[in-house]
């Protein structure tokens, strides 16, 4: 897949749709009803990474105030969602070390050289997302391993039941009123589209029990793996 291509596509696809009003509001992100968890694979940004990005959420912000905006400890890169989160999952009933086993036979011989770059910004009709870019082909062989180790197990599994994940995108913004001045909204999003965020060595990849939008005060971090 050629990533910047991706990413504009979706980008010029979705600004086309958010100027035209057709832009997907979601009614749950503050709802306590909401009771979808599941458990997922996942990467953290360095702390520099994270503050770059968080200098583009105050300048998002303070235009449309009314949105929900990723706070740093909640910022991430899907690895793998292993079980996508559904209402009524429960962790209890899930032998967690046989996931362990299958994530760790996964990463057998992975290099530790996996650097993620975060330039740029896409979109879609729901969310604004930081475009990240791979130095090399780790992150895909991982995902590959992955969906081989799971597929050919017994447990319970959602791999790529949403769509084969293929980026190394994070999620920061997500529409949950209506745009109160789109126009300037627009008009930001244009200045960072190309923005150098910062690059990160990836280090660890963790395992961890989370809602629907990694929020830190749900999500329980269940095992790590150090590369």
């Amino acid at each position: 897949m050629n990533l910047e291509s991706h990413y504009n596509k979706l980008y010029e696809s979705s600004i086309k749709k958010i100027s035209n009003d057709e832009y997907t509001i979601d009614n749950l992100i503050d709802s306590p009803q909401d009771k979808r968890f599941g458990v997922t694979l996942l990467i953290r940004p360095s702390l520099e990474v994270k503050n770059e990005i968080q200098k583009f959420l105050r300048k998002l912000k303070a235009c449309e105030p009314n949105q929900y905006y990723y706070d740093s400890s909640d910022i991430h890169i899907t690895v793998m969602s292993i079980i996508s989160c559904y209402d009524g999952f429960k962790l209890e009933n899930t032998c967690l070390s046989k996931y362990i086993d299958i994530i760790n036979k996964s990463l057998v011989n992975t290099p530790c050289n996996l650097e993620i770059s975060f330039k740029g910004i896409t979109a879609s009709p729901s969310c604004i997302m930081i475009q990240g870019f791979m130095n090399n082909e780790t992150l895909k062989n991982t995902r590959h391993n992955l969906r081989h180790n799971f597929k050919n197990s017994t447990l319970e599994q959602s791999l790529d039941k949403r769509y084969a994940i293929q980026t190394a995108h994070a999620t920061v913004v997500r529409f949950k009123n209506k745009l109160t001045d789109k126009n300037l909204f627009l008009e930001l999003l244009n200045k960072y589209k190309n923005y150098n965020f910062g690059s990160f060595k990836v280090d660890a990849l963790e395992f961890v029990y989370n809602d629907w939008y990694q929020k830190k005060e749900h999500v329980k971090t269940l095992s790590k793996f150090h590369l």
